[in-house]
């Protein structure tokens, strides 16, 4: 079996008498999408900050590409490839979209140009390159911060709520971006509460409720979950 891109075993985070997360485990391969679901407060963004080091794990192990990295910092996991986005937009507005993208990278400045100029033109933005980024709409910030993550072409890509406000034809270009990432071999983990983009986009979706992880399947096999059901609607 081969080595997958991230392992979680059984990963528990406490917020004083509060478990967020409580034992959780998954296991992502290579090239595939995935979701993350559960009624608000169920631990998903935690998950996502224990992942990425925002939030110290408490108990279990966190292992990417073979390699624990659960008692790293931020920053140090996303060098070794790791990369997301967040609920809240987190832009510089005062700086253009292609400075946006150029803040991120050590490369030498004209290798980041045109990795950033490719990039804009990926998700439809390089007509705006030069437009302030505080001056573009909610979608086009969402595409913006979408892309600057891909700067340092991480291998895992950790999407929150990628759907939020986003209008139809935004959204569309984003998921459509997402599917060319994973047939280039990249792994996503997304994070939403649409569940159109879920059950249309995800190959395995995973559910928590309370911290814990209920289910764990296909998008069908999600959708007829009696304990899915009971999480999201109480019956």
């Amino acid at each position: 079996m081969a080595t997958p891109v991230l392992d979680i075993d059984r990963l528990r985070k406490r917020f004083g008498g509060v478990t967020a997360v409580d034992g959780v485990s998954l296991r992502l391969e290579a090239g595939r999408i995935y979701g993350l679901i559960g009624p608000n407060g169920s631990g998903k963004t935690t998950l996502f900050n224990c992942i990425t080091g925002v939030e110290r794990r408490d108990e279990g192990r966190v292992v990417f590409g073979g390699e624990r990295v659960d008692g790293l910092r931020p920053w140090e996991i996303a060098q070794k490839g790791i990369g997301r986005t967040f609920q809240v937009i987190r832009v510089f507005p005062e700086l253009s979209a292609l400075e946006n993208l150029l803040v991120v990278t050590r490369d030498r400045l004209a290798a980041a140009r045109e990795r950033a100029d490719r990039l804009l033109r990926f998700v439809k933005l390089d007509g705006l390159r030069d437009e302030y980024a505080g001056n573009l709409s909610y979608g086009q910030q969402k595409l913006l911060e979408f892309v600057r993550m891909l700067m340092r072409d991480p291998t895992l890509i950790l999407l929150d709520e990628p759907a939020a406000g986003v209008n139809r034809t935004l959204l569309n270009d984003l998921l459509e971006a997402v599917r060319q990432l994973r047939d280039r071999g990249k792994t996503i983990l997304l994070v939403e509460h649409d569940m159109k983009v879920v059950m249309g986009l995800c190959e395995t979706v995973f559910v928590l409720d309370h911290g814990e992880k209920i289910a764990e399947g296909a998008p069908g096999v999600i959708q007829t979950d009696e304990r899915v059901i009971e999480a999201y609607f109480g019956r």
